[in-house]
């Protein structure tokens, strides 16, 4: 799956690049027609606990699915939006009646 990273604001680095990319990859064994997926990646400065937000959007045929959730670093975030990314994939497929 092809991957895009949008940092705001920093450098991420190539740790947390695969550690994304290991976890969207996952995704594909649920559904195997992802197109790509954009990860916007966000420090939040206002905030004392949770700062590090992540965003993802996930290209399937005729679909973009959103997830964005904040936690107090990056693999967090993105494990809970890859959680309610494969939620929301596990819907799409019934919805349509697909199956692969």
């Amino acid at each position: 799956m092809n991957v895009q990273f949008h940092p705001s604001g920093f450098a991420a680095s190539e740790q947390l690049k695969e550690f994304i990319e290991k976890k969207l990859d996952k995704l594909e064994t649920f559904y195997d027609k992802i197109i790509d997926a954009d990860v916007y990646l966000k420090l939040d400065s206002h905030q004392q606990v949770k700062d590090k937000t992540a965003e993802v959007k996930l290209n399937v045929p005729g679909l973009t699915l959103f997830a964005s959730e904040t936690a107090k670093n990056f693999e967090a975030a993105t494990d809970l939006a890859v959680e309610s990314l494969r939620r929301q994939l596990k819907k799409y497929k019934e919805k349509h009646n697909l199956h692969g």
